[in-house]
């Protein structure tokens, strides 16, 4: 039998456009679509997918709880907004080919300001599950 940690004797899989699921932590305003995860091909330590904004639409603010997340824009314009350390809003503007990183932690959302066109990402996560923690605002809970 051969150890499922065997680097030199393990399968590899992928996963096309039409492996995309819904099934998916998500952000109102946004759509995410997982790819490569613990249920799609047993990762353990990764996470990927797809998020698709729609034209003129915001996502509801949110934060990955201790994942780190890279993102690659493939289309539209994204524009993620998040506080900085004084509290003043911060507004990251993308296009095709920019990669954004975004923190453990940090509260943040997408908006995509073009009234025609649909901007969609590739994520990646450090873990192998989607955390999403949906928040009120960008700012530190009262409490």
């Amino acid at each position: 039998m051969t150890d499922p940690y065997d680097a030199f004797h393990r399968t590899l899989a992928a996963v096309g456009p039409d492996g995309l699921t819904g099934d998916t932590a998500q952000s109102g305003g946004m759509r995410r679509f997982e790819a490569i995860s613990g249920s799609s091909v047993g990762s353990q330590d990764l996470w990927m997918g797809q998020t698709h904004v729609a034209p003129s639409t915001a996502s509801a603010n949110h934060h990955h709880g201790r994942s780190e997340t890279g993102i690659y824009v493939v289309s539209g314009h994204p524009e993620f907004v998040f506080l900085d350390e004084e509290g003043v809003e911060k507004r990251l503007r993308t296009g095709p080919g920019s990669y954004v990183y975004v923190p453990p932690w940090v509260p943040h959302r997408e908006e995509n300001p073009d009234p025609d066109e649909e901007a969609v990402v590739v994520i990646a996560r450090t873990t192998q599950e989607a955390i999403v923690v949906n928040l009120a605002g960008l700012g530190p809970a009262p409490g």
